[in-house]
């Protein structure tokens, strides 16, 4: 009975692996091919628009506001395309969430002093791209992050949601891949 379930399964994975090789030689490539899950859309889902929700502004300060989360700026504005600033504008909305994660999560103060405006480094998971955002480096959210994420070197931590916290000389700089399980 034994060697017939062994049996059955074996054929089995021959089979799934053949149409998998079968299907990406289709394609033109033996090699199977790896899928960004933000940018790379089946072409079923074209028409459905990207997987990532931009917000204003406005939609991000009053979610954040709403959860007790500050932000500044040194030149006290939001514009976008002022170095000085700090703003939200196309902020992804898991970014967001992410930032109101941490802090219901961590108990602790949190201020942003970056967010999508320019002065940044560029990248496909930047500040413009709505991924990234700055905070002021306080004693409790940095308590929270060194003994409740892993360390994986280069002053840089990643939450269990894969999020990255990177302390920076005067700042934590965080790459909001997911809302953090919001």
């Amino acid at each position: 009975m034994r060697k017939i379930v062994v049996r059955a399964l074996v054929t089995a994975v021959s089979a799934a692996t053949a149409l998998l090789f079968t299907a990406t030689a289709a394609q033109g490539s033996a090699q199977p091919k790896e899928v960004d899950p933000v940018f790379d859309r089946p072409a079923a889902a074209a028409d459905v628009g990207p997987y990532v929700t931009k917000l204003s502004h406005s939609q991000a300060t009053s979610m954040l506001r709403s959860s007790g989360i500050t932000w500044s700026s040194s030149g006290n504005c939001s514009d976008r395309y002022n170095s000085t600033c700090t703003s939200f504008e196309q902020v992804n909305l898991a970014t967001i969430q992410g930032a109101q994660t941490l802090k219901s999560a961590s108990g602790c103060a949190l201020n942003i002093t970056g967010g999508t405006e320019v002065g940044h480094a560029s990248g496909t998971y930047s500040h413009w791209n709505g991924y990234k955002l700055d905070y002021s480096l306080y004693t409790c959210v940095g308590n929270y992050i060194r003994n409740n994420f892993t360390y994986i070197g280069g002053n840089k931590w990643r939450s269990g949601s894969g999020n990255i916290y990177f302390l920076e000389s005067n700042h934590w700089d965080v790459t909001y891949y997911n809302c953090g399980g919001c």
